[in-house]
């Protein structure tokens, strides 16, 4: 399965954003989910089956838990595959911050030539 197939699904999106603060038992993560999602556990198991044989989480047990957490490679792929892509939004977030400060620098400036005190 292509690292976007398994990304695509909302689902799987939801358990790794959880499991990026930190490794979660298994019960946790379904609980979270089935609450937000409304799908039942043997659907999250899948879900976290699909993360887990594509190599986004690692899974280890704990007497009778399995606690989830996330495998950063196949993210370090996604990564490296929109890098060429980059170049789309890069500049104009630049622009966009250079446009902040300016705003910044004109209102430090207009507020230090006018003496008056704010009103209350």
């Amino acid at each position: 399965m292509h690292a976007f197939d398994v990304l695509g699904d909302p689902v799987r999106r939801r358990i790794l954003e959880l499991l990026a603060d930190g490794e979660r038992a298994a019960g946790e993560v379904t609980s979270i989910v089935q609450e937000e999602f409304g799908i039942s556990q043997p659907g999250v198991s899948q879900h976290l089956r699909v993360l887990r044989e594509n190599g986004f989480t690692t899974v280890r047990a704990v007497g009778a838990r399995r606690l989830y957490s996330v495998d950063p490679e196949p993210l370090r792929e996604i990564d490296g595959w929109l890098e060429r892509y980059r170049r789309f939004w890069n500049q104009p977030l630049d622009a966009l911050a250079t446009e902040l400060a300016r705003g910044r620098r004109e209102r430090r400036a207009a507020s230090a030539a006018d003496p008056t005190p704010p009103p209350d």
